[in-house]
């Protein structure tokens, strides 16, 4: 009886060439004796037993292999989600934390502030979050959280209406609406903006502008909380971006300069679509030309301190104001707001047209009609009351 696996195979191997025939082509030999048969039978049974061993030895290391790569993989999974949610905080985020975005900042330079505020976990987190929900960074001082998902930052710094210590110059706002916004953001005393523009803005306002603000104040966003500001440096930046504007625009210098300005304050105030800007600054210089009052509404209530829907007779009648155009001819004695770039190149550049008159027929769209006579003007007028009852 072999003593090993190494006996036992050596004594029933059949060794094939490699043309799968027996190298010895005889038949097996019959057993010689009853004793030879069941050594042989023997023999069959412990190799068909050390097969099945070797069989489940081999299913036994293959499901077990299985079995540990499905736990690596599964683990290796989980350390990835595990990578992913590390690099962004969850939920609203705890405490606070004022955080400013500068104007003109980038999304990049943002996240990378945010990181080092704590507010957010990861940079590229939060640049991703805002590309994929095609978000606008708007600046301004914000209130934020300590340990905020990238999300929630992106919705807070995305909402313009959450944005403090930051002045919004509009084109069309008059300077004491500019002027009384910058002391409440900036939280200086409005008696030191008063000082500076009863004293004629000496050391901030070019010749030009013959000492008075009106105008000359550049549409934007303007930092009025950062550290160092004064009444002083707040309206010298925001004038010194007018002039550069005005240069960039290459709007003729000198008394031409307050001019159009002048003429474009106009246009910005008594027409709220851009179309019109230049057919309105037409018909202002149409009626220089012939020597008519301007009789622009728009002069009347910036003389008057109110908006042109609260004019009344009186206002309308009064002769002693001088921004009464109604009545007092030539153009008011300085602008009457600070006029955006569409209308100050309109009235560089005004539409051709012999138009002296003109009416807003629809106060919702602002639709405008432009006419030559007093006739056709009167029959637009009247058109326009007919269809719209108590308006003046």
């Amino acid at each position: 009886m072999p003593e090993d696996f190494n006996e036992l195979f050596d004594t029933n191997a059949e060794w094939v060439d490699s043309t799968g025939s027996s190298s010895d082509a005889q038949p097996p030999k019959p057993p010689k004796s009853r004793h030879e048969m069941r050594l042989r039978k023997q023999r069959l049974r412990r190799r068909k037993m050390a097969i099945a061993a070797i069989v489940a030895v081999i299913v036994l290391i293959v499901g077990c292999g299985g079995f540990f790569g499905i736990r690596a993989l599964t683990h290796l999974s989980n350390a990835n989600n595990s990578q992913e949610v590390s690099t962004d905080y969850q939920g609203p985020g705890t405490g606070k934390v004022w955080f400013t975005v500068e104007t003109g900042e980038g999304v990049a330079s943002i996240a990378a502030h945010l990181v080092k505020a704590g507010v957010v976990k990861n940079a590229d987190t939060f640049a991703s979050t805002v590309a994929a929900n095609n978000s606008t960074l708007y600046p301004g001082m914000y209130q934020l959280k300590k340990h905020m998902s990238s999300i929630e930052a992106v919705k807070i710094l995305s909402d313009r209406t959450k944005a403090t210590g930051f002045l919004e110059v509009k084109a069309g706002e008059r300077s004491s609406e500019v002027i009384t916004q910058a002391s409440q953001l900036s939280g200086i005393d409005k008696s030191q903006f008063d000082a500076i523009v009863n004293g004629g803005g000496q050391g901030i306002l070019p010749t030009e502008a013959g000492g008075k603000f009106e105008g000359w104040l550049e549409p934007g966003i303007y930092d009025v909380k950062k550290k160092g500001s004064t009444a002083t440096s707040i309206l010298k930046t925001i004038v010194d971006k007018r002039v550069a504007k005005l240069n960039d625009l290459k709007v003729p210098t000198g008394a031409q300069r307050e001019t159009i300005i002048n003429m474009a304050s106009i246009a910005e105030s008594e027409v709220n679509r851009p179309e019109y800007y230049g057919k309105v600054v037409r018909v202002i210089v149409n009626r220089l030309n012939q020597s008519m009052a301007l009789g622009m509404d728009s002069t009347v209530a910036y003389g008057a301190n109110v908006k042109p829907s609260q004019l009344t007779n009186a206002m309308l009648n009064d002769a002693s104001d001088p921004y009464n155009t109604r009545i007092n001819k030539g153009l008011p004695p300085t602008p009457i707001s600070s006029p955006g770039d569409a209308a100050i190149k309109a009235a560089m550049d005004p539409t051709e047209g012999n138009w002296l008159y003109f009416v807003t027929t629809n106060l919702q769209t602002g639709e405008t009609k432009f006419v030559a006579t007093q006739d056709e003007f009167n029959q637009i007028r009247q058109e326009y009351k007919s269809q719209n009852p108590g308006a003046n």
